[in-house]
């Protein structure tokens, strides 16, 4: 499944929704698929006024169900689902890593580099089709073709999220060890 011609064709419908097809994964299962569209308003600025609603969501599903009635681009039985990219946005392509230079971001590499597919780190710049991240101190540059996926890290902190220490165990929930005893 071309999923990259999925979007290229109902970009179009939501622009005249004010909304942008952020992209499109496809998902294979028994007896069908699962195609999620993700959708965001063309006033992408972080304002929650200018934020994707249900009845936007549902507007969507509606023109391009409608869309793929009539071209069919997907044999088979599958189920449409049209979502806010959320708090854990998936990023698609180097423009949209571009709209997040500085926030953290976990990126799946297609194929092994140094022997890791997945990194985690900061998204430090983008200039045309690849994207440069520091990850674990060092700076990565990475080509938009080469990820699988790609979604930003929420920063639980900022968003007043902060995980509490449980009695007897530390912040990060690991139980804390009793000093041995020499006999």
């Amino acid at each position: 499944m071309e999923t990259e011609a999925i979007a290229a064709r109902v970009a179009p419908a939501l622009a005249e929704l004010g909304l942008e097809c952020l992209g499109v994964e496809w998902n294979a299962g028994h007896g069908g698929g699962l195609l999620r569209v993700y959708i965001d308003s063309l006033q992408h600025d972080g304002d929650a006024a200018n934020a994707v609603s249900v009845d936007d969501c549902e507007a969507a599903s509606r023109e391009i169900s409608a869309l793929l009635d009539v071209e069919d681009p997907i044999p088979g039985h599958y189920v449409l689902e049209v979502s806010s990219p959320g708090i854990e946005r998936p990023l698609f392509d180097a423009a949209q890593f571009g709209r997040f230079v500085g926030e953290e971001a976990k990126v799946t590499l297609k194929l092994p580099r140094e022997g890791r597919r997945r990194m985690r780190g900061k998204i430090a710049a983008v200039e045309g089709k690849r994207i440069g991240m520091d990850v674990d101190g060092t700076r990565i540059d990475i080509a938009e073709d080469e990820i699988e996926s790609a979604h930003l890290v929420p920063d639980w902190n900022a968003l007043g999220y902060t995980p509490k220490a449980k009695p007897g165990k530390g912040v990060d929930g690991a139980k804390g060890r009793k000093p041995k005893r020499k006999h």
